[in-house]
């Protein structure tokens, strides 16, 4: 069976996200706003779990049609293919969220939406009531401007739960943002990499795998695993395919935190990452940054000035690792923040800047080049 896929994702990260679909050589990648597209099988659907590193999760799209009645919502949704997907076992409950729609209450819309799914069911099937008492195969819509996109999701917990963070810190960084920040550096493992406000590890853990080519969702689960038109031997054999392209080699990778609490929680999760053995992690002040390379990539995340430290606090942060930085050789960097004035307290523009959100932050990625 083929599919019509889609990848959510946090805006800005359209780019990265269709780039890891084309390396795994997906068919028909195209982005949108917060979503990319693309068609494949039933082994596309869990290659593409086990290895995006950026995205948030991974949608069987059953439908799309424009919808400003509720009338409108039953009649479209009751019309699509859902035999084709659902099991008369098959648990579906729904979830979603309306945007600058006429359909903005999403208690309605659930109702509506799980009940024309169930008439549509109990005509295929000839069955007037539906146990649900076999896999799940959670039902997702999504209304913007008035279009409607009905999905099923293969992945549950979304894909930035990669396992290795149980713990972590005050204000983490989602694995997926981090992961994009080292993507977008164009990090694979070649000179050195450094993270002088590592935290709980985040960022050094995601360099770490893109360095060794790990596929994230190696050792997880996904509720697709239980799917009954999906062969489970395919994910196995996704699974070793994946640790066939894994790397083995020396790498030069530093996470460094003035906190030596983090420290100790970053180098837990990195045990759990199964990259401790390629990570140097140490209790060290960024803003007294001294390391030395012939060619260095810094890829960080420093505080707002929003939600842990003060703005004078952090405006303070960068001004003196803003110092030390200008003043040393060789290293890119690679700096996300909040900050409106951080380039001035820096103390030099960016040669270029990308729009991010870090949860509902809205950020820039500044880049030193």
């Amino acid at each position: 069976m083929n599919y019509k896929l889609c990848v959510p994702c946090l805006l800005g990260l359209e780019g990265p996200i269709a780039d890891e679909l084309k390396r795994l050589n997906m068919a028909n990648v195209i982005s949108e706003n917060g979503r990319v597209y693309f068609d494949g099988s039933a082994e596309d659907l869990i290659r593409a779990n086990i290895n995006l590193r950026v995205g948030e999760r991974v949608l069987v799209e059953v439908g799309r049609f424009h919808a400003e009645t509720f009338d409108e919502l039953f009649e479209k949704t009751k019309a699509l293919p859902w035999e084709a997907y659902l099991p008369k076992d098959a648990k579906f409950p729904v979830k979603g969220h309306s945007l600058n729609s006429k359909l903005f209450s999403v208690s309605d819309c659930q109702a509506i939406i799980k009940k024309a799914v169930v008439e549509r069911l109990k005509q295929k099937y000839s069955i007037e009531w539906f146990p649900e008492t076999g896999a799940l195969y959670q039902l997702q819509f999504a209304i913007m401007k008035d279009s409607v996109s009905l999905c099923i999701d293969t992945t549950g917990d979304g894909l930035h739960k990669r396992g290795y963070r149980p713990a972590h810190n005050e204000a983490p960084l989602k694995e997926t943002m981090a992961a994009a920040m080292v993507k977008l550096s164009r990090y694979i493992g070649k000179g050195d990499f450094c993270d002088p406000f590592c935290g709980s590890g985040t960022i050094p853990i995601e360099a770490a795998l893109i360095a060794k080519n790990r596929a994230p969702g190696l050792n997880r689960s996904f509720p697709a695993l239980n799917w009954s038109q999906i062969d489970p031997a395919l994910w196995n054999l996704a699974r070793d395919e994946a640790r066939s392209k894994e790397y083995a080699g020396s790498y030069s990778i530093i996470g460094s935190d003035i906190d030596p609490h983090a420290i100790k929680i970053a180098k837990e999760n990195a045990q759990r990452a199964g990259v401790l053995d390629i990570i140097r992690f140490e209790v060290a002040d960024a803003t007294s940054f001294d390391r030395t390379t012939d060619r260095g990539v810094i890829v960080t995340n420093p505080p707002y000035g929003e939600r842990i430290m003060e703005k004078q606090e952090a405006e303070e942060l960068y001004r003196k690792f803003g110092k030390k930085y200008l003043a040393s050789e060789n290293w890119k960097l690679f700096l996300l923040s909040s900050h409106t004035e951080f380039e001035r307290t820096f103390g030099k523009t960016a040669d270029k800047k990308r729009k991010l959100y870090n949860g509902m932050i809205k950020c820039d990625l500044f880049m030193y080049l």
